[in-house]
């Protein structure tokens, strides 16, 4: 019995070691299929795209109420942020599209607008080490249709259209992104058009170009940061910040686009917003102030609140 001992446990380690071996085969072939679909992850998607549209509508109506206001009222704003970021190596390449536009329209002041925005900037960078990118950046902000403003219920006045004005920025600088949330741009280099397309505003000089002319050119310092985070959960909070010194004229009087949204998710479509604008250009000099009549420039704030349909894809 001793002697048939021997050949069994030859067997039975021969058996032993097969089967190692074919669970060490199957080890490495599941992990190298793992690795080949995490390198298909991570290499195979140079692009990353995406967007938000928002779609908010307001209504109201009084009878027969004692404290007064419209009998009517309606107002309607869209909007649409979409971006495509391409990413690989060294090389980046961040563009982003904001849109926004709205109406009211009341039975004592009719139709007026709202909100009216075309914002595009494409960004290239290259990595250089520790956040910092060498990079080009491209901007063009202007507006969809005619716009006016208000000295009182009765008048207004018109003072824009599409592409009167528009902003063009052209601007080699470097950009510092610690994060996927934060980036800030600096050019002490920056080239800038104004353009005024409509005869009739250019034929006043608005917006700082020479009368009867439809572009002033500019050449200064730039500087924008974004921020786009979640503060806590469903709120999140996204800011725009340019900053153009214009070397040729009054340096000193810095051009200011400052945007902010609130958006707080209520759930998968339905999202409140809060919003901010503040402008400050030392060119549009359209406001009169009342106390002396001398027109000059101001600081320019728009706001808006809003709850409605929102769709992330």
């Amino acid at each position: 019995m001793k002697k048939l001992y021997i050949p069994i446990l030859l067997i039975l380690a021969a058996f032993s070691a097969t089967a190692q071996d074919d669970s060490m085969r199957k080890l490495r072939e599941e992990t190298a299929k793992k690795l080949k679909n995490t390198d298909k992850d991570t290499t195979g998607k140079l692009w990353h795209k995406g967007g938000t549209f928002g779609l908010t509508f307001n209504q109201g109506s009084l009878s027969n109420w004692a404290a007064g206001g419209d009998k009517l009222s309606m107002s309607l704003l869209g909007t649409l942020s979409v971006f495509a970021n391409y990413e690989k190596g060294r090389h980046s390449w961040d563009n982003n599209l904001d849109l926004a536009y709205g109406y009211v329209n009341t039975t004592s002041l009719g139709q007026r607008k709202s909100d009216d925005r075309i914002d595009l900037t494409s960004k290239y960078g290259y990595d250089i080490g520790r956040h910092w990118y060498l990079s080009g950046l491209f901007n063009l902000r202007t507006q969809f249709s005619k716009g006016y403003l208000y000295p009182d219920d009765t008048t207004k006045e018109f003072v824009s259209n599409f592409f009167s004005p528009a902003y063009i920025v052209l601007s080699p600088g470097f950009d510092y992104k610690p994060n996927k949330e934060f980036s800030l741009f600096m050019s002490p280099v920056t080239a800038r058009w104004v353009v005024v397309m409509d005869d009739t505003l250019s034929a006043r000089g608005a917006y700082g170009v020479d009368t009867g002319q439809h572009v002033k050119s500019e050449f200064g310092a730039y500087v924008t940061a974004t921020w786009d985070k979640e503060i806590v959960k469903n709120i999140t909070y996204k800011t725009k910040l340019e900053l153009f010194s214009n070397y040729k004229h009054n340096p000193q009087n810095i051009d200011v686009f400052w945007t902010n949204v609130v958006t707080m998710k209520v759930n998968k479509w339905i999202s409140a917003n809060i919003s901010v604008d503040m402008i400050y250009d030392d060119d549009v000099k359209v406001f009169e102030n009342t106390k002396t009549g001398v027109m000059g420039p101001r600081l320019q704030i728009k706001q808006v609140l809003g709850v409605g349909l929102t769709a992330k894809f």
